[in-house]
């Protein structure tokens, strides 16, 4: 069973101007992330607008992925919903459309108690064949996933993973305790992918790579080969960059940082609109002031 590790960038889903799937970019954004070495690719996340897409969307976006990676890293694809029987009817679609993984987000709007929690992710889990990562991001949802919820999910056959979102350094440190070595913990927060994987977790789901593959990278391979000073580097640069990315409603500032970064992903979607001018502005200053340009993405 895949167990996740290293650098998987969180992809924006890139759209045309009318708002459609934009499958040209699509496919490119996907080659130059592999380019950069990453060790796998996360759609339909926070920062890929999930919340936005239609169920058709989604899976037509797993099936472009899919066939854009031909089979080079593993293809994770996010398949939460509010309702335990819809995120099990989309599992299993993404599952045929090709991805190799899939990442289960917490129930939202509902404040679920955690024995609803567990009852959901049994029964996603039992619907597909599928590894799944579990994905907690309190402050999206409302509700955290507690560690003693975790570790009795990691029981599970194919629950090989979380995705913690939640910027609690205590509770990350948690899981690692309470869970086996079988048990993956990626950060979620790009701020802690060095503190993460200092404390034992695997790699990071980093929305950060979007915009700077090669840093955060850089960061998981020079961590691993021992270059501590080198790791801790790389994840002070990554600090500029998530900067630039908190300029706007999410996911608007990274979805420009990467058009000007030369790979047109398009608009946000509504009600999220496209950052200002003058941000626009401030982006494109930081972005130099970074050392990134149209010149380090390839065509």
């Amino acid at each position: 069973m895949l167990k996740p590790e290293g650098i998987i960038p969180a992809m924006v889903t890139p759209f045309t101007e009318d708002g459609s799937l934009n499958e040209p970019a699509v496919r490119r954004l996907i080659e130059h992330l592999l380019k950069a070495g990453v060790h796998g690719i996360f759609v339909l996340g926070t920062n890929g607008e999930f919340f936005s897409m239609t169920e058709e969307e989604k899976v037509e976006l797993v099936r472009i992925a899919a066939d854009a990676i031909g089979g080079r890293v593993p293809l994770y694809a996010g398949a939460g919903t509010i309702t335990t029987a819809g995120t099990a009817r989309l599992a299993r679609k993404l599952e045929e459309a090709g991805a190799d993984a899939l990442s289960v987000i917490t129930p939202y709007f509902v404040p679920v108690t955690q024995a609803e929690m567990k009852r959901h992710y049994e029964a996603v889990a039992a619907s597909v064949e599928l590894p799944i990562l579990l994905y907690n991001i309190p402050s999206r949802t409302g509700v955290t996933l507690e560690v003693e919820t975790v570790a009795a999910l990691a029981e599970l056959p194919n629950v090989v993973g979380i995705k913690d979102s939640s910027g609690n350094f205590e509770y990350v440190l948690q899981l690692i305790h309470r869970t086996g070595p079988w048990f993956a913990v990626m950060a979620g927060t790009d701020s802690l992918i060095l503190s993460t994987l200092l404390a034992g977790g695997t790699g990071a789901v980093a929305a950060s790579a979007n915009a700077a593959p090669h840093t955060v990278v850089s960061l998981y391979d020079q961590w691993r080969s021992g270059n501590l000073e080198e790791a801790r580097l790389r994840q002070q640069e990554l600090g500029p960059i998530r900067k630039l990315m908190q300029m706007g409603t999410l996911p608007s500032a990274l979805k420009e940082m990467v058009t000007q970064l030369g790979i047109e992903v398009g608009p946000p979607r509504l009600p999220v609109q496209p950052v200002s001018p003058e941000i626009r502005q401030r982006i494109k200053e930081g972005l130099k002031a970074a050392g990134l340009g149209k010149e380090s993405t390839p065509s």
